[in-house]
C-alpha cells in the first residue's frame, strides 16, 4: 500500500544523487591534482578538494538514508508520516546549510571560514571528515532532532516492525554518536581517541544497522520472502554488527598513544568484521533464491545483491587485509586505507541508497517498476560504476603495496615524495577508472529518463 506522504522521500533522493555527482567531480579534480600538483591551483588547493569530496560522500549518503527513512517509515508503520511539513522544512533547511558550507570552503580560506564562523567560541573545526564550521554542526544535530521526532512519532503512533526499529535505532544512534564532533580536547590522543567514536561507529556500528534495514525492506518487496525469515537474518546480522563494530574500534588505537591492549582487542575483533558482511551477502542471495514471485524491478534486484557482495569484498575483505596490528604497523595511512575506504563506501552504503532509490522511485510516479529499456540502461550503470570501482581499488591496493616496499619496508626507504613519483602509474590508472565511474553515474541518472514500453503499474503489485 501506497502512502501519501511518502513522496516526502523523493527530494531528499533528488539531493542525494545531485551531491553524489558534486563528489564524484572533486574526486577526479583530487585525481588529476596527484599528478598534476598545481591542477586548479589555488583556485582549489588540494585540501579544500579533499575536504568538498569526504564533506559531499557524508552529506548526500545522510540525505539518502533520510529520504529512504521517510518512505519505508511509512509503509511499516502503516499510517501516514507524523509531519510532512516538517519533513520538506527541514530538507531545505539542510540542503541549505551544506550547500552554504561547501560554498565557504571554496570561497573563504579554512582558517578564515573557523573564525568568521565562531570556532574561537568551542572549536570543533580542524579534524578529518569533521571540518563543518560550528553553525553547520548545530544545524546537523538540530535537522537530524527534527527528523528524529517526526520518524519516531510515526512508528510510536504505528505499526511497529523490526526493520522500523533496526532503522530508528540506526538513526538515533547516528545522531547520538554525532555529539562528539562537539567536544575536541587538546590532548591529541584524547583527541583521536573520542574522533574515533564518530567516525568509526558511524561506518563500523550504527550505518551498519540502517543498511540491514533497507536492505531487508527492500528484499521482502521484491521476493515476497516471509517477512519472519528475513528478520531473523536482519537480527543476526546486526548483532554480528555492533559486537564485532563497537570493540573492534580498537584498531584505530594501534598508534595513537592508547595502551598497548588495544592491539590485541582491536585485532582479534576487526578480524571478525568480515563476518557480518559475509552473512549480508548470503542472506541477499538467499532471499532471492527463495523468492516466491519474479518482481518487475529486475534492476533494483541487482542493485541488492550487488551490494551484499561488494559490502562483504570492501568493507570485509579490504578492511580485513590491513587491520591486524602487525600489518596495519607497515599499512596505516597508504593507499591501502585509501582502496578499503573507496570500496567499502560504495559497497555498503552509495549501494543500498541506490538499490532504495531504484526500488522507489518507480513506485512514487505510479508504477512497480521503470521501462525495460529503462532498465537495461540503469543495469549496464549499475556495472559500470561497480567494475570500475574494483579497478580503483585494485589500482590502489598495488600503489600501496608498492608504497610500503618502498618507503617503509626497504633497505634504503625512499622520501614519500620520491615513492608518489614511483606509483604515478597506478594514479594514471585510477584516474581512468574514476572517469568510467562517472560515466556509469551519468547513466545511471539517465536511465530514470528512459522512456519506452509501459510498465506495471504499482496498483497491480
Amino acid at each position: 500500500m501506497q502512502y501519501k506522504s511518502q513522496a516526502v522521500a523523493k527530494p531528499y533522493f533528488i539531493a542525494a544523487i545531485a551531491l553524489f555527482v558534486g563528489q564524484i567531480l572533486f574526486g577526479l579534480i583530487m585525481g588529476l591534482q596527484y599528478l598534476i600538483g598545481d591542477f586548479l591551483f589555488p583556485l582549489i588547493p588540494f585540501n579544500v578538494a579533499r575536504m568538498v569530496h569526504t564533506n559531499l560522500l557524508i552529506v548526500w549518503l545522510l540525505f539518502g538514508f533520510m529520504g529512504a527513512a521517510y518512505y519505508l517509515i511509512p509503509e511499516e508503520s502503516e499510517r501516514e508520516l507524523h509531519s510532512p511539513k516538517l519533513a520538506m522544512l527541514m530538507f531545505w533547511v539542510f540542503l541549505v546549510a551544506g550547500a552554504l558550507t561547501i560554498v565557504g570552503y571554496l570561497a573563504v580560506p579554512y582558517a578564515s571560514l573557523a573564525h568568521l564562523t565562531g570556532n574561537d567560541l568551542l572549536e570543533t573545526m580542524g579534524r578529518e571528515f569533521l571540518e563543518q564550521p560550528l553553525p553547520t554542526k548545530v544545524g546537523i544535530v538540530i535537522v537530524a532532532l527534527v527528523f528524529l521526532f517526526n520518524i519516531s512519532m510515526t512508528v510510536l503512533k504505528g505499526r511497529k516492525t523490526s526493520i522500523s526499529l533496526v532503522m530508528l535505532a540506526g538513526l538515533w544512534g547516528l545522531a547520538i554518536f554525532f555529539l562528539f564532533s562537539f567536544y575536541n580536547p587538546s590532548n591529541l590522543v584524547k583527541d583521536k581517541f573520542y574522533w574515533w567514536w564518530v567516525v568509526h561507529l558511524w561506518v563500523e556500528g550504527v550505518w551498519e544497522l540502517i543498511l540491514g534495514a533497507m536492505l531487508a525492506f527492500v528484499l521482502i518487496k521484491v521476493t515476497g520472502v516471509d517477512r519472519e525469515v528475513i528478520e531473523k537474518w536482519l537480527y543476526s546480522i546486526i548483532a554480528m554488527s555492533l559486537i564485532t563494530g563497537i570493540i573492534g574500534t580498537g584498531h584505530h588505537y594501534f598508534w595513537i598513544g592508547a595502551p598497548e591492549y588495544w592491539q590485541w582487542w582491536g585485532s582479534v575483533f576487526s578480524a571478525l568484521e568480515p563476518i557480518p558482511f559475509f552473512m549480508m551477502t548470503v542472506f541477499a542471495f538467499n532471499m532471492v533464491n527463495r523468492r516466491r514471485r519474479d518482481h518487475p524491478n529486475r534492476a533494483a534486484v541487482l542493485w541488492a545483491l550487488g551490494t551484499g557482495v561488494m559490502a562483504f569484498l570492501g568493507a570485509g575483505v579490504w578492511g580485513f587485509l590491513h587491520t591486524l596490528s602487525p600489518v596495519n604497523y607497515y599499512t596505516h595511512g597508504t593507499q591501502i586505507t585509501a582502496a578499503h575506504g573507496h570500496m567499502a563506501f560504495y559497497g555498503a552504503y552509495a549501494m543500498v541508497v541506490m538499490t532504495m532509490i531504484s526500488y522507489t522511485m518507480p513506485l512514487m510516479h505510479g508504477r512497480q517498476a521503470n521501462s525495460n529499456r529503462a532498465q537495461v540502461v540503469e543495469m549496464w550503470s549499475f556495472w559500470m560504476m561497480t567494475v570500475s570501482m574494483v579497478f580503483i581499488t585494485l589500482f590502489l591496493t598495488a600503489a600501496g603495496v608498492l608504497q610500503v616496499w618502498l618507503q617503509r619496508v626497504a633497505t634504503s626507504p625512499l622520501s614519500f615524495m620520491a615513492t608518489q613519483d614511483q606509483i604515478a602509474i597506478f594514479y594514471w590508472l585510477r584516474l581512468a577508472s574514476g572517469v568510467v565511474f562517472t560515466l556509469g553515474l551519468g547513466l545511471y541518472i539517465f536511465s530514470f529518463f528512459v522512456g519506452g514500453d509501459k510498465a506495471e503499474s504499482a496498483s497491480q503489485a
